[in-house]
């Protein structure tokens, strides 16, 4: 079953971009990690405080195997050296996923393909 990581945290006093920017090599190395088919953190344009997590893992497991590992465990140091405020990450797990656009190329909210 996929799980989607998704929300959002504040990093305020000027070092959102900085710790962005150290997290980087972290960033990529995650994604190299069975399972993983995104892990991102990103800024908001129209925030100078606010980050946006996003993560898709093909598994609890595979998402299990992070968090016990060392990407994960380097990710909390990372952040514990930045004050962090409005932290709200949730988990989702997902039993449907289809593309945003049918065969005919319309955008579609409802699921079609059931």
């Amino acid at each position: 079953m996929t799980v989607i990581i998704a929300g959002t945290l504040d990093i305020p006093g000027g070092e959102r971009d900085q710790a962005l920017a150290e997290a980087a090599d972290l960033i990529g190395e995650t994604r190299s990690q069975e399972g993983c088919q995104h892990y991102v953190w990103s800024a908001d344009p129209v925030s100078a405080t606010r980050v946006y997590v996003y993560e898709y893992w093909t598994s609890v497991e595979s998402l299990a195997a992070h968090l016990a590992g060392p990407f994960y465990s380097r990710m909390l140091e990372l952040l514990g050296k930045y004050p962090t405020q409005n932290v709200q990450i949730s988990k989702f797990r997902i039993d449907l996923e289809e593309p945003v656009y049918d065969p005919q190329g319309r955008p579609r909210a409802d699921f079609f393909t059931e």
